[in-house]
């Protein structure tokens, strides 16, 4: 993991809530590591597109896939934006104005490189698999070369990032409102994986491998 701090630039700067700016790289990459699900935010000939996706990462890069056919993963994308959020809660105070979210959340500004190299488009492939779902690229059949040629991987550097993180209580228990004699705190939320649910069509003698038994009950999103 790069030793240093996040980029600086006038689109990272933060500018508002500093109190919840994040700098350090290590935040970035707990980040990453919690979230399951990005929102890429493309330019089209229609307007910009945000697009849901699942991605990998390594020191330098998150990768995104796709169809060679979309018009999300287009060649010719001057600029993206990727985002992920990860919701631990609500914030409820004693007045409307002040509720708030608990949450983790980054912003990642890159010019989008397609993968060609097919050793780094394996081994970006092998990071989203990873990622999602950990030990699956090992138990599973790897792409065939018509599955590669279909797939478009797309490596995003990490040079330009934002991340900001809310946690704790209503900021306002030293307001008028506290006064009011009404509740106020934190509503935590925690999502966790259940039992793994097999495939209608599977064999009663084939069981779920362990590292995917091994996740039930644990959290999605690990603080």
């Amino acid at each position: 993991m790069p030793d240093r701090e996040l980029s600086a630039t006038a689109r990272t700067k933060h500018k508002r809530l500093r109190d919840q700016g994040r700098t350090d790289w290590a935040e970035l990459f707990a980040v990453l590591r919690a979230g399951l699900v990005a929102h890429l935010a493309v330019p089209t000939e229609q307007g910009v597109m945000v697009i849901p996706t699942v991605y990998g990462f390594d020191d330098e890069h998150d990768y995104v896939h796709g169809s060679v056919a979309s018009r999300s993963l287009a060649a010719d994308m001057p600029e993206v934006t990727l985002t992920v959020t990860i919701v631990d809660g609500l914030v409820l105070a004693r007045s409307v104005f002040e509720h708030g979210v608990n949450y983790r959340s980054l912003m990642i500004y890159a010019a989008p490189r397609i993968v060609d190299d097919p050793e780094e488009k394996l081994a970006g492939l092998r990071l989203v698999a990873e990622h999602i779902a950990p030990g699956q690229w090992d138990y599973v059949r790897r792409p065939s070369r018509k599955e590669l040629a279909a797939t478009r991987l797309l490596a995003l550097s990490l040079a330009e990032a934002s991340v900001k993180v809310r946690a704790g209580p209503p900021d306002d228990s030293d307001s008028p409102d506290a006064t009011l004699g009404l509740w106020a705190g934190e509503l935590p939320l925690e999502t966790r994986w259940g039992s793994p649910v097999p495939d209608p069509a599977l064999p009663d003698v084939i069981a779920p491998p362990a590292h995917i038994s091994a996740r039930a009950g644990n959290e999605v999103h690990p603080r």
